[in-house]
C-alpha cells in the first residue's frame, strides 16, 4: 500500500518551488501525496525562517503537526525549508516528536528520509547548501495558468538585518538554457504567465557569467510563442539598469510591473542595513522608471524601527513613501534576527514603537492606492480570471499589476462563459469600498 504524505508549505514562492521539486520526487518513488492530515502517513512541513511572525508560524504548524502524531492520526513528521537549516538542533530537542529535520540541501533526498521514517528511522541531514537543486522537474501547487520561475537562489547582498544569506548561501545562478527549457515546459501545461522569482533576481548572470544577463534572459523568454506574461519579482534598485528598463518598455510579453524592496529612505539607516542610495537617489530612480515606462506598476518593501531609526530618519522614510506614491507597498517592522549583524547594532528601537510607525506609513499608504485605483475608472484592462464567487455571482481575477498572493484583485461580471486562466478585456467601473480592489465587466 502507498505511503500517504501531506505536504504544508509556508514561506516565499522561493520556497514554494523547493516543494513543487519534492513533491514531484515523491510522485516517482510512488508516494501518494494527500491533502488532510487525516489519513496521511508523513506530515512534510516545509518551512520559512525569514523573519519573527514567519518563524511563529512554521513552529506552530510543526506543533499542530505533532498533535496529530500524539492523536494517532499521523504517523510521523519531517521538517524541511528554512527554518530546519538554521534551528536543525532546537527543532529535535524543542519538538521530540519530530522524525527528520532536513536542510536545504538534503531536499535531494526527501524520498530517503520519508522511507527512513517509516523505518523508525530519525533523520538529521544538513549537506552544503550548494546541493540544493535549482533545476528539476515540478509538481506544481500554483493554478495551471501562471507558475514561478526560479532563476537564481541564495544571497551575496549581506544586508545587516537577513538572515538568508546564512541559510541559502551564497548567490547562485542558473544556466539560461535550463531556464529557457524549463519555462517552456511550463507554457506547454498550460502556463500563460511566469513570474520570475530569486534573492535578487536584478544579480542573474553575475556568478556564471561574469555580467548582468537578466535583459538578455527576458529577451529569451519573449520568443516563447504562448507565453503571454512575464513578471518580475525582487529588483535591487542598485542593480536596475537602463538596459533593463529598455527591454522592459518594447517587450510587450513583459508586464509593466516592477518589485523593488527598498527598506529604507534615509541614508544613515540604508548604510547601517549594509545598502546604497539615499531619499533623493530613490526618488530620481523612481523617475527615471516611470518616465521610461509610464504605465509601471512600481511595488516595494519597507522597514520600520530599524536599530537608531530615531524620528527624523523615521519621517525621512514617510516623506519619501509619500512622495514616491508606491502603487503597491508592504510594511513591516523590524525584526531582530538572531545572527545578524544588526541584531548587535545600539539603539534598538522598541519593538511597539516600530509596530506604530508601521501603522503610520501603511495609513498613509492606503490614501495613495486609492487615489491611484481611481485612475483606472473608465480604462479596459486585460484580467486573467482566477475564480467565481457564487455569493456575489461575480469572477475575480488580476490585470497587469497585481501579482498573485501578495497584491489586489479585480471583481467582475460577465455575460459570457470564462474558465479559469482564461485573460478577458474588462472595463473598470469603480473602486471597491476596501479601497484596494477594482471592479468591472467583462466586454
Amino acid at each position: 500500500m502507498a505511503v500517504k504524505v501531506l505536504v504544508y508549505s509556508l514561506g516565499c514562492p522561493k520556497n514554494q518551488v523547493d516543494l513543487e521539486i519534492m513533491l514531484k520526487k515523491l510522485e516517482a518513488a510512488n508516494f501518494l501525496l494527500v491533502e488532510d492530515f487525516q489519513g496521511a502517513d508523513i506530515a512534510i512541513v516545509n518551512t520559512c525562517a525569514f523573519i519573527e511572525d514567519a518563524k511563529k508560524e512554521s513552529i506552530e504548524s510543526i506543533l499542530e503537526a505533532a498533535d496529530y502524531k500524539s492523536d494517532g492520526i499521523i504517523k510521523k513528521i519531517i521538517v524541511t525549508g528554512c527554518l530546519a537549516e538554521r534551528y536543525r538542533d532546537e527543532i529535535f530537542k524543542e519538538i521530540p516528536l519530530v522524525d527528520a529535520v532536513l536542510g536545504i540541501g538534503a531536499n535531494e533526498d526527501i524520498v530517503a528520509a520519508c522511507h527512513a521514517v517509516m523505518e523508525n528511522t530519525k533523520v538529521k541531514s544538513f549537506p552544503p547548501k550548494e546541493k540544493l537543486p535549482l533545476d528539476g522537474s515540478r509538481t506544481l501547487t500554483t493554478p495551471r495558468h501562471y507558475a514561478y520561475l526560479r532563476i537564481a537562489d541564495g544571497c551575496s547582498n549581506h544586508c545587516s538585518f537577513c538572515a538568508i544569506p546564512s541559510i541559502r548561501g551564497a548567490f547562485r545562478s542558473r544556466q539560461m538554457e535550463n531556464i529557457i527549457e524549463e519555462a517552456k515546459a511550463l507554457v506547454e501545461d498550460g502556463a500563460s504567465e511566469i513570474i520570475l522569482i530569486a534573492q535578487d533576481t536584478t544579480r542573474y548572470g553575475e556568478d556564471i557569467y561574469k555580467e548582468n544577463k537578466l535583459p538578455e534572459l527576458l529577451l529569451k523568454l519573449c520568443e516563447i510563442e504562448k507565453l503571454k506574461w512575464i513578471r518580475l519579482l525582487y529588483c535591487y534598485p542598485d542593480r536596475i539598469s537602463d538596459e533593463l528598463l529598455e527591454v522592459m518598455a518594447t517587450q510587450s510579453k513583459i508586464l509593466k510591473y516592477l518589485d523593488i524592496p527598498i527598506q529604507h529612505a534615509s541614508e544613515k539607516i540604508l548604510k547601517a542595513m549594509n545598502r546604497k542610495g539615499d531619499k533623493d537617489s530613490l526618488l530620481s530612480l523612481i523617475e527615471k522608471i516611470r518616465n521610461r515606462i509610464p504605465d509601471i506598476v512600481l511595488r516595494t518593501t519597507i522597514m520600520t524601527g530599524f536599530p537608531g531609526e530615531a524620528e527624523e530618519e523615521f519621517n525621512t522614510l514617510s516623506e519619501f513613501v509619500n512622495e514616491a506614491r508606491f502603487d503597491r507597498l508592504g510594511c513591516f517592522a523590524y525584526s531582530r534576527e538572531e545572527g545578524t549583524p544588526a541584531s548587535s547594532f545600539e539603539n534598538q528601537v522598541d519593538p511597539e514603537t516600530a509596530k506604530n510607525r508601521c501603522e503610520i506609513i501603511m495609513e498613509g499608504q492606503y490614501n495613495i492606492v486609492c487615489e491611484n485605483n481611481k485612475k483606472h475608472i473608465g480604462k479596459t484592462l486585460d484580467v486573467v480570471m482566477e475564480g467565481y464567487d457564487g455569493y456575489s455571482d461575480c469572477f475575480y481575477g488580476r490585470a497587469y499589476m497585481d501579482a498573485p498572493d501578495i497584491d489586489a484583485q479585480i471583481i467582475f461580471t460577465s455575460n459570457y462563459h470564462i474558465e479559469q486562466g482564461d485573460i478577458v478585456p474588462v472595463n473598470i467601473l469603480a473602486v471597491a469600498e476596501t479601497g484596494y480592489d477594482l471592479i468591472g465587466e467583462a466586454v
